[in-house]
């Protein structure tokens, strides 16, 4: 009876306890719906069934993963044995563990609204060359102290909550009882294996954020289902990038779609300079004259600036993160699972716009105000052959501008001073020349010099005003530059790296999370001006350009020549929480990688009525998805991201 009882109460104790693991993953998962409610509550309009569902299996998952020691010793057959602190210090790691988890959800809740999608294991990567990391987790801490008192609180109630086994040890049968306790171990294990795994069968592949969609109708809500240590574990040493076979050969897919571009006409190339700014966080939401009087706009110098250029109906990113535009502006390479400068492939051959003009006799040089070496833009912008690259170093040994003053004491050079030691440069630089400028002002926290607090206002947002003085930032910018003998003889492209906060439904659907600006600006008045009605991306710009300047040799890209191409042939890509999207000239199409999940009109802009399997255009839309997609995985499996590497 003693020895029934004692296997009893360990396994009561083990269910109890894994109950409260299975609680503070659901307790983590509250708070963060709370924190992103207005983001992720269209969520909550679909089948809250199938979300717990959803929860609850990938909660298991992670639970089986971080748990899997603690379980493994708690249920050894050693009990029997007398082992002061034993339980104590299984309590503690139970404990430990589990409180981790907690607080890796609630950093993901915070940090959720500038991604919209959980952090992956390639963020150890992304700000692997950051020196001020920990200023920057230290001043979240703090201004989210409220997460930090919650995740006290939930450590003291695991530790008071745990179950210990209560054992009689000088009745027990040792013979039965380290019998039965291997029998639990064994069981034990092999529910663990079929939790990590996401199912009992041998049909079920071990489950991946992607699986979250499935739970879900938009792929931002996959959020919703899935939990930051999943998302970390599943994704560390793994190969992103597989031949999903949707065509039997190369050769089938390249029929259908390639990335390989080659100029169709003979005119003689055009010389331009070329100047790209990547203005972070500039999302189309901000910018009245994109929103045609709909939404309030805080940037009345881009807005003039959109009266004498170029620009597109639908205009957006291929990526949620700073990290995923310089490929998708600079090279033509879109996000696609995750960011490509944290891939294997990143050690390819890489092309690109700088690489193609040094051998046309431009100079080339980027420019990004922080510390050189941050968020890994250095070593990009030389893979693909920049000449020279300028940071906060260059910028505070200039005697012009000097010191460091002018940091902002978080992430780089505010955009006003950097911007006009960028123009200096160029003026010094020799023609022609193809320079790229990525700025750091309207990044989180949200600050502007102290000189401005009290003449520029504040918005609806905390990022309105950081938007504002980027755009007077970009006002000087163009004042200085207009005034440089280079000024008539360059193209301006502006755009942004990525969205950030909103407060519009229109840009919080699956599709307005990319829109950002695309505009481009000729001084000497050779291009059109005004709103083309065509769907445009960031990979976009580096075609558009080379048609512009007629460059005349192929490159590689995956984007398309905007200004050669007919509407209903332009296309953007985007990809969300396992989700494939492609939104063509009338139509949003969602690919889950296996099967199209739904189909939406662009007019129906809140993507409420899905036409799944309703119009005639989804089959051709999806292959041409499928090319896309087969197109991008060969490439970066096979290393074929330049001319000469793609026609091996």
């Amino acid at each position: 009876m003693a020895t029934r009882r004692a296997i009893l109460s360990v396994i009561t104790a083990t269910a109890a306890n894994l109950l409260l693991a299975f609680a503070t993953y659901a307790l983590a998962r509250g708070i963060f719906l709370a924190l992103n409610y207005r983001l992720l509550a269209p969520a909550l309009s679909g089948s809250i069934a199938e979300i717990i569902k959803g929860s609850l299996l990938f909660d298991a998952s992670a639970i089986a993963y971080t748990n899997a020691v603690w379980l493994l010793l708690f249920l050894l057959p050693i009990h029997i044995k007398e082992r002061p602190g034993y339980h104590r210090a299984l309590r503690i790691l139970f404990t430990a563990v589990n409180t981790a988890a907690l607080a890796l959800n609630l950093a993901d809740a915070v940090y959720f609204p500038y991604t919209l999608r959980r952090t992956t294991s390639t963020v150890f990567n992304e700000f692997s060359h950051e020196s001020n990391l920990a200023s920057i987790i230290g001043s979240e801490t703090l201004s989210h102290w409220y997460l930090v008192l919650i995740t006290a609180a939930a450590a003291y109630a695991i530790w008071r909550l745990y179950r210990t086994p209560r054992l009689n040890r000088r009745h027990i049968n040792p013979l039965t009882y380290n019998i039965s306790l291997a029998a639990c171990l064994i069981l034990a294990g092999g529910l663990s294996v079929a939790a990590m795994r996401g199912g009992f069968t041998t049909a079920v592949r071990p489950i991946t954020v992607s699986n979250a969609a499935q739970y879900v109708s938009r792929p931002t809500d996959a959020a919703l289902v899935l939990n930051t240590p999943f998302s970390l574990i599943r994704t560390i040493g793994k190969n992103v990038f597989t031949n999903p076979n949707h065509f039997p050969s190369r050769e089938a897919c390249q029929a259908v779609y390639t990335p390989l571009h080659t100029p169709a006409d003979t005119l003689p190339m055009q010389r331009k300079n070329i100047v790209i700014l990547i203005v972070e966080s500039f999302g189309k939401e901000y910018i009245g004259a994109l929103n045609h009087g709909q939404f309030h706009g805080y940037t009345p110098f881009t807005d003039s600036l959109i009266a004498q250029s170029l620009t597109f109906t639908r205009t957006y990113a291929n990526g949620r993160k700073s990290i995923d535009a310089m490929p998708s502006i600079l090279s033509g390479i879109p996000m696609m699972i995750e960011p490509f400068f944290v891939t294997p492939a990143s050690m390819n051959k890489v092309g690109g716009i700088a690489d193609l003009l040094n051998s046309e006799g431009y100079t080339t040089a980027f420019f990004h105000g922080a510390q050189n070496g941050s968020m890994g833009f250095e070593a990009f912008a030389r893979a693909t052959g920049f000449q020279h690259y300028f940071g906060r170093t260059e910028f505070e040994a200039d005697t012009r501008f000097g010191g460091n003053k002018d940091f902002d004491g978080t992430w780089a050079i505010w955009d006003e001073p950097f911007l006009q030691f960028y123009c200096q440069q160029m003026s010094a630089m020799r023609q022609p020349f193809m320079t790229a400028v990525f700025t750091a002002s309207s990044h989180h926290p949200f600050n502007i010099p102290n000189r401005y607090l009290d003449s520029i206002p504040q918005g609806t947002l905390p990022i309105h005003r950081c938007i504002r003085y980027t755009d007077l930032a970009l006002r000087r910018f163009f004042e200085t530059a207009q005034r440089q003998p280079w000024f008539r003889n360059t193209i301006f492209v502006l755009t942004a790296d990525h969205t950030n906060m909103s407060q519009h439904d229109l840009y919080q659907t699956p599709l307005g999370t990319f829109a950002v600006p695309i505009i481009i600006y000729d001084p000497s008045g050779q291009l059109p001006t005004g709103t083309l009605n065509k769907t445009a991306q960031q990979t976009d710009i580096l075609p558009t350009l080379m048609g512009i300047i007629h460059y005349p040799h192929p490159y590689v890209a995956f984007g398309i020549d905007l200004l050669n191409t007919p509407a209903e042939q332009t296309w953007a890509f985007s990809y969300l929480n396992g989700t494939y999207q492609m939104a063509t000239d009338r139509y949003l199409l969602q690919f889950d990688g296996k099967h199209t999940t739904a189909v939406y009109a662009l007019s129906d802009s809140l993507m409420e009525h899905n036409l799944l399997g309703r119009i005639p255009e989804q089959n051709a839309i999806e292959t041409q998805l499928k090319a896309l997609i087969q197109s991008y995985m060969d490439a970066m499996i096979n290393d074929r991201l330049t001319p000469q590497t793609y026609e091996n």
